[in-house]
């Protein structure tokens, strides 16, 4: 997938390179190139975001866990 995304910057980058204006190349990179990747990566990162919160929150869980056991058998002996 990174090889697609540095081609299209390449390309966004050539098109913003052809523009009349410096502000015309800076909106058109900013429109075809930054806003339609930084979408498409926050959405193709989704699934891995969640997992990685989930694996997170049990890992806090076993602690919590293991510091409540740890608790009561220093409260029982």
């Amino acid at each position: 997938m990174w090889i697609v995304a540095v081609a299209w910057i390449y390309v966004v980058g050539l098109m913003a390179l052809t523009e009349p204006s410096v502000v015309a190349g800076i909106m058109t990179f900013l429109v075809y190139c930054v806003l339609p990747l930084s979408l498409l990566y926050y959405v193709s990162g989704t699934k891995r975001r969640r997992l990685r919160n989930e694996a997170a929150a049990r890992l806090r869980a076993s602690q919590l866990a293991a510091a409540a056991d740890a608790s009561d058998s220093d409260s029982e002996g």
